[in-house]
C-alpha cells in the first residue's frame, strides 16, 4: 500500500482551523503507514461483556424465567441510569455488562428471585458526532457510528466540491489530551491504493481548496507525504 497519511502531534492546534501559526521542531515523528497506526480504529470492535456502557446505549437485560423483567429495549438515561423493575434505578454508565449483570443478580437474589440467572448485553451504541468542514457540498455536524470511515464522512456531507484539494484532506483529532492531525489522499483511497481510515467521534475533517492551501501551509508543511513526523509548537 502506498504511504499517504502523515500524523502530526501538536502542543496545540487552534479550535478554528484557519490561520494557525506554528514553528517546526527538529524531532522526527512517524508518518505514512504509521499515521494509520497512530489513528487506530479504537471503537470499531464488536460489543462484548467488557465494553463500557454509556448514556443513550440500548441494553438487553434477560432474567431467565422472568418475562416481566426481560427486555431488549432498556435505554440508558442521560444521567447514566436504567430503571429496572423490582430493582429500581440502577447506575450503569461506565460499567460493563458483566458488572451490571453481577449487581442485578445480587439484588434480585437478595429479595425477589431465588438463584436468578441474569444476562446483560449492549445492543446498540449511541452514535456521536464528527464535523466536516471546507470544500464539501454540505458542511456540518454528522453522526459517527462505530465503523464510520473518512469516505463515509465525506459522503454524509454530500461529497467534496469541484474545488476540493483531494490530495490534502486533513483529519484533526484529540489523542491523550493533545491535538493531532493526519493528511490523507482521497484519490488514492478511492482507487484502493490506500486504506480508508476510520473517523471517531469528536474528529474534525477539513477539506481544503488550492486557494485555501496557503491558510494551512504550516499544518501541511508539518505533514509531508514522507516516512517522517515533525513536531511543531504554537507560537
Amino acid at each position: 500500500m502506498r504511504v499517504i497519511g502523515t500524523l502530526l502531534l501538536a502542543s496545540g492546534i487552534a479550535a478554528t482551523l484557519g490561520g494557525c501559526s506554528t514553528s517546526l521542531g527538529d524531532r522526527p515523528l512517524p508518518a505514512g503507514e504509521q499515521a494509520y497506526q497512530a489513528i487506530p480504529a479504537r471503537v470499531a470492535t464488536d460489543l462484548t461483556e467488557d465494553s463500557a456502557i454509556a448514556a443513550g446505549d440500548k441494553v438487553s437485560i434477560k432474567v431467565f424465567g422472568e418475562p416481566a423483567l426481560t427486555s431488549d429495549n432498556y435505554i440508558v438515561q442521560n444521567d447514566g441510569t436504567l430503571q429496572v423493575p423490582l430493582v429500581g434505578e440502577l447506575t450503569v454508565e461506565g460499567r460493563t455488562p458483566r458488572q451490571v449483570s453481577a449487581e442485578l443478580t445480587t439484588k434480585l437474589g437478595a429479595r425477589y428471585i431465588r438463584d436468578p440467572h441474569v444476562a446483560v448485553a449492549i445492543l446498540e451504541k449511541l452514535p456521536t458526532n464528527i464535523t466536516v468542514e471546507g470544500a464539501v457540498a454540505q458542511p456540518g455536524i454528522y453522526p459517527a457510528g462505530p465503523r464510520t470511515t473518512l469516505l463515509e464522512a465525506l459522503a454524509q456531507a454530500k461529497g467534496p466540491t469541484a474545488a476540493a484539494l483531494l490530495s490534502d484532506v486533513i483529519v484533526f483529532r484529540t489523542i491523550n489530551g493533545k491535538q493531532a492531525g493526519a493528511r490523507f489522499n482521497i484519490n488514492l483511497i478511492r482507487r484502493g491504493q490506500a486504506a480508508d481510515p476510520q473517523v471517531l467521534p469528536g474528529d474534525k475533517v477539513e477539506v481544503i481548496t488550492s486557494k485555501a492551501k496557503a491558510t494551512f501551509r504550516d499544518v501541511l508543511a508539518a505533514l509531508p507525504a514522507l516516512n517522517t513526523f515533525i513536531l511543531f509548537k504554537s507560537l
